[in-house]
């Protein structure tokens, strides 16, 4: 089944690269809506400021939307009475602050009508979310298309916190993302948070001879243990990607090769030379990781996807 999944993916995006000839241009709205970015920033930043897990959700966000068909903005879409869409499938379940994009969106429509697409606005959300964190930021390349197709399924295509280094490298390679971005990109994990359900396989039951993942730091796996018992039954309990959880930072590789990681994804970076080598840079070197991040995130925002711009982020025409 995994292997159907994944040779599905791989000509998902290989369809799409061929059939969206879409040109970004970083001055694609600089005549048609000069202030949609501005409007775009203004909805994140009044969103950030009265709730701090906003930036980690809309990064996450743009993730999981360039990882189905391309960055077309189809994880934005409701589910309809015929069809169950991106949001409603399992891995995207804990995905939030939809109403940021929805503010943004009332934002340039109320400037621009018809004009910029609600993938683009992910994109530049996803920017700033990275930006008022204290992180880099950057010239997004705009024009993206809105998909008109979002479905619940698609999701199992998205790389799961449990997969292994040769798993990563294909679900990365399918898109024409290299080991590099791969590395790169797991960096997002600097902010944000974790349910116990996507590291419980690593500090209980670990397999038949461990209860915890040896290649975790032992006082690190106790203090989850703690958080998140064998048989835990709160439903938001879990803890952040790192000590800096809402701080866009280099942290999230230090505690990598401390042993400190959360997710099997996270550990499976240092089985592989290469990828350590790019870890312990980025460990040691914030202005490292700060320019290779920059140059992957466009690389991944701009995998081709859709054919309109919605007036309603949620909903096709």
């Amino acid at each position: 089944m995994a292997a159907l999944l994944l040779l599905f993916a791989s000509l998902l995006i290989s369809s799409l690269l061929h059939v969206s000839g879409n040109r970004l241009s970083v001055d694609y709205y600089a005549e048609t809506c000069p202030h949609a970015e501005k409007a775009v920033t203004e909805a994140v930043r009044q969103a950030a400021m009265n709730d701090k897990t906003v930036p980690a959700a809309l990064l996450r966000m743009h993730f999981h939307d360039c990882f189905i068909r391309g960055c077309d903005g189809s994880v934005l879409l409701d589910s309809t009475k015929n069809n169950k869409a991106e949001k409603d499938g399992p891995p995207n379940m804990s995905l939030h602050a939809f109403y940021v994009i929805d503010n943004a969106k009332k934002a340039v429509e109320e400037m621009c009508p018809g004009v910029v697409s609600c993938a683009d606005i992910v994109a530049l959300a996803a920017r700033d979310a990275v930006a008022l964190s204290g992180g880099p930021t950057w010239e997004v390349p705009k024009g993206r298309k809105d998909g008109r197709i979002s479905k619940a399924s698609d999701t199992q295509l998205l790389p799961p916190p449990t997969f292994n280094f040769s798993q990563l490298k294909q679900s990365f390679s399918q898109r024409g993302l290299s080991t590099k971005d791969l590395v790169t990109l797991s960096g997002a994990h600097t902010i944000g948070f974790a349910h116990c359900s996507s590291f419980q396989n690593r500090i209980h039951n670990f397999d038949a001879t461990h209860d915890i993942d040896p290649s975790m730091n032992p006082t690190f796996a106790a203090r989850l243990q703690k958080v998140c018992p064998k048989h835990n039954k709160a439903r938001n309990a879990g803890s952040t990607m790192d000590s800096t959880g809402t701080k866009f930072d280099n942290v999230y590789y230090k505690m990598l090769l401390e042993g400190k990681s959360l997710f099997t994804s996270d550990e499976a970076l240092l089985t592989h030379r290469r990828t350590k080598e790019l870890a312990s840079l980025y460990a040691n070197s914030q202005e490292a990781f700060n320019e290779a991040f920059v140059k992957s995130i466009i690389k991944m925002g701009s995998l081709p996807g859709g054919q309109e711009v919605r007036l309603n982020c949620r909903m096709v025409r």
